[in-house]
């Protein structure tokens, strides 16, 4: 079965534009949300820009949850 047919052709910008508007929002998100107690904004911000759909995500399930628990935003 061959993977190049139409349908799977529009599929790649999709994927592309939702990770790029996850991408942007996670950086907004921490750069306004995230406290600039310590090094913990700067170095999040650095994951999320030089990894940019993976750190997205880490940031995404694993430390914005836990700020809004704490800090509540």
């Amino acid at each position: 079965m061959s993977f190049w047919f139409p349908g799977f052709l529009n599929f790649y910008p999709l994927v592309f534009f939702a990770g790029l508007a996850l991408w942007v929002w996670m950086l907004y998100d921490c750069a306004m949300h995230e406290s600039s107690d310590g090094n913990d904004k700067i170095a999040w911000l650095l994951v999320i820009i030089f990894v940019p759909f993976i750190g997205a995500l880490i940031y995404f399930i694993a430390r914005r949850p836990e700020r809004i628990r704490t800090v509540g935003r």
